[in-house]
């Protein structure tokens, strides 16, 4: 832990970080519980905008949506590229709410960074170096998630490479790690949030969606999330999960997302109550 020197704690405060739009701030480490959500990539103009207003009506925070989808198969559906970013740029115009997407490539972050309001560095390139030190120099809050097979530590050294570069608003994202374990996608590492929380300043996100692979699981894990202390959670959602063109066994429905941000009121407030 000798070179992880920006990233921890050290009788610091957990750093807010600020998103700020034309229509406000939001912020995610700030006590309360920040809700990014939308569908695990733009598919259409039309779908899109669709289930944006339907979020906003909901109460979600920030909108995401994928642009650019890293796949494990080269024939699954990888996003609309540009055009899935002016869509992103058109809701982010319609409904007032910050936007946040992936970026995959260092040759598109300029064009991302005009499109949305903070950038997601996702599980596969959490130790692209390169990408990292850009996203340090951007301006632009990050998002960073853990490697699929990433030590705790490993994932700090990642986020020190994006601080060490001069940018502070970074937050970690656990989505589970690989494990023996086949019947969920991945295992959501909750201790890495407790751990992360008492270790780092850095506020932490649980996206339960990649952790469980499971719309039947999203809901507990997310919840559990936010007891052991998440500041957010990061979740998929889709008008028609079952029309999704990636993910979709994992989305949840409109109705579902309501149910459960309703229950994550409650978790919040518990859990506020205990902390004082």
């Amino acid at each position: 832990m000798n070179d992880i020197k920006l990233a921890l704690r050290s009788g610091n405060p957990t750093t807010k970080v600020d998103i700020k739009t034309s229509a406000g701030t939001v912020s995610i480490g700030d006590g309360s519980c920040t809700v990014i959500a939308g569908p695990c990539s733009v598919e259409s103009q039309e779908g899109y905008l669709e289930i944006a207003l339907l979020l906003k009506e909901l109460g979600v925070q920030i909108l995401r949506g994928g642009a650019y989808k890293p796949r494990t198969s080269p024939y699954a559906f990888a996003g609309l590229g540009e055009a899935g970013l002016k869509i992103l740029e058109e809701a982010r115009q319609l409904t007032g709410l910050p936007v946040v997407t992936e970026v995959i490539d260092i040759r598109d972050l300029d064009l991302v960074m005009q499109s949305c309001d903070m950038i997601q560095i996702g599980s596969r390139n959490m130790q692209n170096f390169p990408l990292l030190r850009e996203a340090g120099r951007c301006g632009h809050p990050v998002v960073l998630k853990r490697g699929m097979a990433a030590t705790i530590e490993e994932w700090l050294l990642a986020a020190e490479y994006i601080l060490n570069e001069g940018n502070q608003q970074v937050v970690l994202c656990e989505r589970g790690i690989r494990t023996f374990e086949p019947l969920t996608r991945n295992t959501l590492d909750i201790n890495a949030v407790a751990l992360l929380k008492e270790m780092s300043h850095l506020p932490v996100l649980v996206d339960p969606s990649h952790a469980t692979g499971r719309r039947s699981l999203v809901a507990p894990v997310a919840l559990a999330a936010k007891a052991a202390g998440a500041d957010g959670i990061m979740v998929e959602v889709h008008q028609r999960p079952d029309e999704a063109l990636s993910d979709g066994s994992q989305s949840l429905n409109p109705g579902q997302f309501a149910l459960l941000v309703s229950s994550l009121q409650g978790i919040n407030a518990a859990v506020g109550r205990l902390a004082n």
